[in-house]
């Protein structure tokens, strides 16, 4: 038997009813929506409610993806939720989910690898299908940024929004030719420790018992994302011997569009083919990345059959890349 590949059955996505506008951020610090979008592209952001937590997020996309994939619960096997700001230290929030969803058995824990931890989970999924471990695995980034925000830092508080977005894997036994057929083609992961300074939460149980702020240098940020960013999609591209012109749509983690943009210079990528939805929830983390698959998934876009590669680079430093036939 060939090796079973992790198809991509059903994504789903939820974003807070609450909208801060960049002008509503204006008249809290020291900004404007033209400051904003000039140097982010942002326009708005979604804030979760007072009593709305990561795991309400990740629930309400995760039923949607499900449905989406033709399952219930119950066939999920596997829950990983990519997310740096859990509902508590402990329990895992992929647990609190399992419980929501009334999911019996299997397994559930979180990743933590910040806005690159959706790409994590997805490679680890990926892992789990290839080894006969799992068969339906349901893989979430959710994030309630705005909690770990400091709302007096303009460089800051006007990048983060929350969100969550899901994705349902499916075991796959592809046939004679497997380069056509859906499924994950090759994942690729990397992190580098001595950049923590760059982008960092100034808090944590152990080092000073506070949830802490996010904290954050961004023009260096902007340099080593580019860069890393733009390698692992040419790495990941060089590994399955497919083009970068041959690839029909980019759905990177959505933090910054002068980031977008500078990627796809670097790499000769038509704008067109990049996914952006950043404008609308600024950066989500975890989240980026499947909110906006699934906004190409439901406007048409991203149609079965087509090549997509996903990248995202994160805090620590992480970064990584995923390439997937849908």
């Amino acid at each position: 038997m060939s090796e079973l590949r992790a198809r991509i059955a059903g994504v789903g996505a939820y974003l807070p009813d609450r909208i801060l506008s960049n002008d509503e951020l204006s008249s809290m610090v020291d900004t404007s929506d033209s400051w904003i979008r000039e140097r982010t592209g942002i326009r708005q952001r979604h804030i979760a409610a007072d009593d709305e937590t990561t795991c309400d997020l990740a629930e309400a996309a995760s039923r949607r993806a499900i449905e989406q994939a033709g399952l219930t619960p119950d066939d999920i096997d596997l829950i990983i939720v990519a997310t740096t700001t859990p509902d508590f230290t402990f329990p895992s929030t992929a647990t609190l989910l399992q419980a929501r969803l009334g999911v019996s058995g299997g397994a559930a824990f979180d990743v933590q690898a910040v806005c690159s931890g959706f790409i994590y989970g997805l490679s680890i999924a990926d892992n789990f299908i290839a080894r006969g471990q799992a068969r339906n695995v349901l893989v979430v980034g959710a994030e309630t940024m705005s909690r770990i925000l400091d709302w007096t830092d303009r460089s800051t508080c006007v990048l983060f929004g929350d969100g969550a977005g899901a994705m349902v894997l499916q075991a796959h036994e592809p046939g004679h030719d497997a380069a056509s057929e859906p499924g994950i083609l090759a994942t690729y992961l990397r992190s580098d420790g001595r950049f923590k300074d760059l982008l960092h939460v100034d808090g944590g149980p152990s080092s000073t018992g506070t949830v802490g702020h996010l904290r954050m240098l961004g023009n260096q940020v902007f340099r080593h994302a580019v860069t890393n960013i733009a390698e692992s999609m040419s790495t990941i591209a060089t590994r399955t011997g497919i083009k970068i012109a041959d690839i029909d749509w980019f759905v990177p983690h959505q933090a910054n569009q002068r980031i977008l943009e500078g990627v796809a210079r670097r790499l000769s990528i038509p704008t067109h083919k990049v996914i952006s939805t950043v404008a609308d929830h600024g950066n989500t983390s975890a989240a980026s990345v499947p909110l906006a698959f699934d906004r190409a998934v439901q406007d048409g876009r991203i149609k079965p059959g087509d090549l997509v590669l996903m990248e995202a680079l994160g805090g620590g430093f992480t970064w990584g890349a995923v390439l997937a036939r849908v």
